[in-house]
């Protein structure tokens, strides 16, 4: 159960570091993907680190045993 919530965790993280660099991407070389994307990349961005932060405090509760 451990290994399966590390890799939850991980992946969770991955993917919001993979859309954390596109924004910033989008944002740097600016134009019509910027204009398009800027936003949902940035509420894409929030829901990824949400699913982390969820994944990371359910492991916590498991790892206590409670």
């Amino acid at each position: 159960m451990q290994t399966t919530m590390f890799v939850l965790i991980a992946i969770a993280m991955l993917m919001t570091l993979g859309v954390l660099f596109t924004g910033l991407l989008a944002m740097a070389r600016g134009g019509a993907f910027n204009d398009k994307w800027a936003n949902k990349l940035m509420r894409y961005r929030i829901v990824c680190q949400g699913i982390a932060l969820a994944l990371f405090a359910v492991a916590l509760l498991i790892g206590k045993g409670g």
